[in-house]
């Protein structure tokens, strides 16, 4: 994503700008890399991963893959709409990425030309193809484009990982959650990944743990 001194540089900025991300920083465990190399294949799986749990997805993915080879727009597209749903697709699913694939095809969406583009840009673009919406876009920003000031305020786990973070009586909403990070930029990447690890560690650990203890 980033060196590692960029890395250092952007965490002591968010910890210095707010003290619950300094504290949430001393109880979770370093940061993995969430780095995924760029194009059709990373940005199929991230659209495979939405609204499922990374097990299934995994799985799912398992399947897939080994159905399409090598992993082009152009082989996924020869495999129909029920044969993507036989593979453990759902049929909206199924449709998005057949529709990746052709906006690829078509030369509608250049993946390898987004590099050059802005953030506000690279999400427009990518939102244009039916099934991707924000959340997908900035995921593939964070993993595959290595951009270091998205937010993706409507991330599930973000909201839970934030609202526990803050004691907020309810879970942040997206305004909400913009509003909370705003005075993390340039660097808001980086809050999402500490929050995810705030999520993984702190906040679904009594939860493992029980489940552990019976």
């Amino acid at each position: 994503m980033t060196a590692d001194g960029d890395s250092a540089a952007a965490l002591a900025f968010i910890a210095d700008r707010d003290p619950d991300f300094a504290h949430a920083l001393t109880l979770i465990q370093p940061l993995p890399d969430r780095g995924r190399p760029a194009g059709f294949e990373h940005l199929t799986k991230i659209i495979v991963e939405q609204q499922v749990s990374l097990a299934s997805a995994e799985a799912i993915w398992r399947r897939l893959t080994a159905a399409v080879t090598p992993f082009t727009p152009d082989r996924l597209i020869r495999h129909g709409e029920e044969e993507l749903r036989a593979l453990g697709l759902s049929r909206q699913k199924a449709r998005y990425c057949r529709a990746l694939a052709e906006e690829i095809i078509e030369g509608r969406l250049l993946l390898e030309a987004l590099h050059g583009h802005d953030d506000d840009a690279v999400r427009d673009q990518l939102t244009q193809v039916k099934g991707i919406g924000r959340w997908t876009a900035e995921i593939y920003m964070i993993s595959c484009l290595g951009r270091t000031d998205i937010w993706p305020a409507g991330d599930v786990a973000l909201q839970a990982a934030l609202g526990h973070l803050k004691k907020l009586p309810d879970r942040p909403d997206i305004a909400t959650m913009d509003a909370l990070a705003e005075p993390l930029r340039p660097y808001r990447t980086f809050a999402a990944r500490i929050l995810w690890r705030y999520y993984a560690d702190v906040v679904q650990a009594p939860t493992r743990r029980k489940n552990t203890a019976q």
